[in-house]
């Protein structure tokens, strides 16, 4: 796949992400404005990688890569149902509650801690969900390109766990602070 064709294709993700970010985007301490930016770098990483992602099929690094991509899906999976199920979501994304839940998605506006599964270890699988999908795109083809949009991701991704840590603190108080100390942010055990 040819340059334009991957830039016309960043602009149209671009563009869809930025639909659906758009209360996020006029919200610049909100969680969702960092994460778009996260998504941004993501997208920048997987499209710049493209032509690499056959290249060399069996070697260590690409089969490396194929399990950190594939593996990034049931984690994902994982993370989206334990918030559905457990943390019983508001209905509304206008709640009454902070500015900043009026512009989560509303599966992020949970009525309940979520404390078991993935996140029994770590706070936030849905970003190490797209921290390790990022590592996967990465590893497809190392270049300082690929390299800087990756290290923007994490930062982003960073980022908005602090700013997601600091609502879920205002929203649960002294539960999540205990959370916090028993848990790790997105690599169980270590990080």
């Amino acid at each position: 796949m040819n340059y334009f064709i991957r830039l016309i294709i960043f602009i149209l993700i671009s563009a869809g992400l930025a639909v659906i970010s758009r209360r996020s985007l006029r919200a610049s301490r909100s969680q969702g404005y960092t994460r778009f930016f996260a998504w941004e770098a993501l997208a920048g990483v997987v499209l710049l990688n493209t032509p690499a992602w056959f290249t060399h099929p069996f070697s260590p690094i690409q089969i490396i890569s194929w399990l950190l991509l594939f593996g990034s899906i049931p984690v994902a999976i994982h993370g989206f149902w334990l918030l559905k199920q457990k943390g019983k979501p508001q209905k509304s994304r206008r709640q009454p509650g902070s500015a900043a839940e009026a512009v989560n998605f509303a599966f992020e506006n949970t009525s309940t801690l979520v404390t078991s599964g993935a996140y029994h270890y770590i706070r936030h699988p849905l970003y190490a969900s797209l921290l390790i999908l990022g590592a996967g795109a990465w590893l497809k083809e190392i270049s300082l390109p690929s390299t800087l949009l990756f290290a923007v991701e994490i930062v982003c991704l960073y980022v908005t766990a602090h700013l997601e840590e600091n609502e879920n603190q205002a929203r649960f108080g002294q539960s999540y602070m205990a959370y916090m100390q028993k848990t790790h942010m997105f690599i169980p055990f270590l990080f």
